[in-house]
């Protein structure tokens, strides 16, 4: 097969793969709620007691406290991320915080949160 006919066929259907899911609404940011994020906490740590949840006003983030310590759960695509709060730094950021975590899975987030919020997280952020 002629490269050209391949390139076209691997482009075409990386295109069509990606318009599929966009129209399906797959591509869409996972919304979450107090009921979902603890679902959805448990999904990946399932021996974790979730004491409280606090979900972000744009509802695409939520703290979760449980009975290990903080941690953070985020919407990647229709599906979410979560990382308990252990060696991490926070920074400002024009949007809300900017997470810094200290591997190599999940270098960094940006949460986004208002003024308000941004005070709040920071309070259950810090360490017991």
């Amino acid at each position: 097969m002629p490269l050209e006919i391949l390139l076209v066929l691997v482009v075409g259907g990386i295109a069509g793969i990606t318009l599929l899911l966009h129209v399906t609404g797959r591509s869409r940011l996972r919304v979450l709620t107090k009921a979902s994020a603890q679902k959805d906490w448990l999904r990946h740590f399932p021996d974790d007691d979730v004491i409280d949840v606090t979900i972000s006003h744009d509802c695409h983030s939520a703290l979760i406290r449980t009975n290990v310590g903080a941690g953070l759960l985020w919407s990647f695509g229709a599906d979410t991320v979560a990382r308990h709060l252990m060696d991490f730094d926070w920074l400002e950021h024009p949007k809300g915080l900017e997470v810094q975590f200290h591997e190599f899975g999940v270098p960094r987030v940006v949460i986004h949160l208002d003024e308000s919020e941004r005070r709040h997280w920071r309070h259950l952020m810090e360490p017991a």
